[in-house]
């Protein structure tokens, strides 16, 4: 692996109006790490994640993306390197398509099938990543007729098929129960600790919710940076304290870490 740059942010600012919903975000992700940004709710993950994304530009500072300048270049060209799974991209899928083409069609980077036409390959990385994360047996479901667990495994399954540089999680876990929460960490963190896996950023609220195999860690509050780095660093009860605004208790045990106010 190289000690290239995948995503860097150089003082990064987005405002809305009078507001800023981020402020002055600087951090590099390299080849090879797994990234939590960790935050409460207004901290500006998810829109730091659209600016990965490439779903909104900058109002300061540069993004930049596998090598390209956010605004220099076309986006549209660069989005098949980016796979995203998220609650407003889970909105978009049709609840009547089959699970098979709510996966197939992200190598066309569309949300629904129409005309067109899959090769033999599309079609099994189609059904292999269904056999990987699980839901192979609902390959010819139809999407709405999934549980939030499955649905949530669907997605991962879609956010992989064009074979991403980098991946993009906004709140995986959200909404699952316990069982559905751990089976999907579980997964997760095979997929972290696999080599030949793409660089991930994965949004949450819970650092329970953390898989085993992440490397590095960004907090979030009110738009700027707490702190940033390896997970160690700032997945401790001074940084998390100050994060969400309440004395916190951060534990780690089993590779897993835990959350309790003090």
């Amino acid at each position: 692996m190289t000690n290239s740059a995948v995503l860097r942010f150089t003082e990064v600012g987005v405002d809305r109006g009078a507001r800023a919903i981020l402020d002055d975000i600087s951090v590099s992700i390299r080849d090879g790490e797994r990234w939590i940004i960790l935050g409460g709710n207004g901290a500006g993950k998810t829109t730091l994640l659209q600016l990965a994304a490439t779903q909104m530009h900058p109002t300061r500072g540069t993004v930049d993306i596998l090598g390209n300048r956010l605004g220099r270049v076309d986006v549209f060209s660069l989005r098949p390197a980016i796979g995203l799974a998220s609650s407003a991209l889970a909105a978009q899928l049709p609840n009547g398509e089959r699970v098979l083409d709510v996966v197939m069609t992200a190598a066309w980077a569309v949300t629904g099938r129409w005309r067109e036409d899959y090769e033999a390959a599309d079609i099994e990385r189609a059904h292999a990543l269904l056999r990987q994360f699980g839901v192979a047996e609902f390959s010819e479901r139809r999407f709405g007729t999934l549980s939030e667990g499955e649905r949530k495994r669907v997605q991962l399954c879609r956010a992989l098929m064009s074979d991403p540089e980098l991946l993009l999680l906004d709140e995986p876990a959200a909404g699952l129960d316990l069982g559905a929460r751990e089976d999907l960490v579980r997964r997760l963190s095979r997929l972290a600790e696999d080599a030949t896996a793409p660089v991930t950023v994965l949004v949450t609220h819970h650092v329970e919710e953390i898989p085993p195999g992440y490397t590095h860690a960004l907090a979030l509050r009110n738009g700027r940076m707490v702190a940033a780095g390896e997970l160690p660093a700032v997945v401790n009860s001074e940084v998390l304290s100050e994060c969400f605004g309440l004395p916190l208790r951060v534990d780690w045990a089993n590779d897993r870490w835990f959350a309790t106010a003090r």
